[in-house]
């Protein structure tokens, strides 16, 4: 079944499930997952495990809603305004412990639920630009990501690490992944920063219609900077993974994980981590009299964006910097993951 058939599927299975649910639709648990852009890749990606979820688990109606990336999306976990979000490790260890933009303001109510895939840091320039590295950014007119998200701390990580500040550029704006494409098809920027799992459709999108280039990170630049902030890992982009991107290019990445607010309760954080990882059955589906069979939600998503292949149980714990929510916890500890 390819992409759109199943999503097709899985929608009218929810709305179905809303329509017959009669009275007992009160007795129902709403939960949020508060995910990205449009341009990136939370958002897609988080829109099919709420689908998943929400056909496996008969008691939770389970949504996805687009976020202001990885910040924004802390400071809803702060203010209990969602249940659960995407983030980046990296900004979820900050936040907990009180680093950064979260000085003085901790988000100490942050729990994990999984580490998702890889998020690799992309640094996209028009190619006319003539930006081979970092230090050519000075003078360009570069988007750092969105104000307040984790690739806008990403941004200035690396930045900071090859000797440059953003005052150095000639002008700086802040914008989503797709208004950093857009900026650039219009050629009305340089280049732009942008931390999401690849192939990345704002990316793809842009490389369609004007000549792009990744700036390669050379080993030194990323000795320097795994050193200083230990939760970057060193990934190499593969050769066509955009158009004209005909060499590997050279980066880091960080994880994309799925946390929640530590308020939720335990039963319903370790039924959702168990649909994530393990099968069970449609809530509506039925045959023979019997609840048709059902993948982890983590094999739907496998099926249905390409960064779903990257979601495995094996790596469900990587990179996990912030306590687990003790429903999760009870989860990994019964597959033998924790001891």
């Amino acid at each position: 079944m390819n992409k759109r058939k199943l999503l097709i599927v899985i929608t009218t299975m929810i709305a179905l499930s809303l329509v017959f649910a009669g009275p007992s639709l009160a007795a129902k648990m709403f939960f949020a997952i508060a995910t990205g852009g449009t341009g990136g890749t939370y958002y897609p990606l988080g829109g099919v495990l709420a689908q998943a979820l929400s056909t496996k688990v008969p008691e939770i109606i389970v949504t996805a809603q687009a976020g202001n990336a990885s910040t924004a999306n802390l400071n809803l976990i702060r203010s209990h305004g969602i249940e659960s979000a995407f983030v980046q490790n990296n900004t979820a260890f900050q936040a907990y412990n009180g680093l950064d933009q979260f000085k003085d303001n901790p988000v100490k109510n942050v729990r994990g639920i999984a580490s998702l895939y890889p998020e690799v840091i992309q640094i996209v320039a028009r190619k006319e630009a003539g930006i081979m590295s970092v230090a050519d950014l000075k003078g360009k007119s570069v988007i750092p990501g969105d104000r307040g998200s984790g690739t806008a701390v990403d941004a200035e990580n690396i930045c900071t690490t090859a000797g440059i500040k953003f005052d150095d550029f000639g002008s700086l704006d802040w914008l989503s992944f797709s208004g950093i494409a857009q900026r650039m098809q219009d050629a009305q920027a340089d280049a732009g920063f942008i931390t999401a799992g690849i192939p990345t459709s704002s990316v793809m999108e842009l490389a369609s219609s004007t000549p792009i280039t990744i700036v390669n990170l050379d080993d030194a630049l990323v000795a320097k900077i795994t050193k200083a902030w230990p939760f970057y890992a060193k990934v190499v982009i593969p050769a066509g993974t955009y158009a004209g991107i005909d060499q590997p290019v050279q980066s880091v990445a960080v994880m994309a994980q799925w946390v929640c607010d530590a308020d939720v309760p335990e039963d319903v954080i370790y039924t959702l981590t168990k649909a994530l990882w393990e099968p069970g059955e449609f809530v509506l589906r039925e045959s023979g009299g019997k609840k048709e069979a059902a993948p982890p939600a983590s094999e739907i998503m496998a099926t249905a964006h390409a960064k779903g292949k990257d979601v495995t149980l094996d790596t469900a714990l990587s990179g996990m910097a912030i306590p687990l929510h003790p429903g999760a916890e009870k989860y990994y500890r019964e597959k033998g993951m924790i001891k």
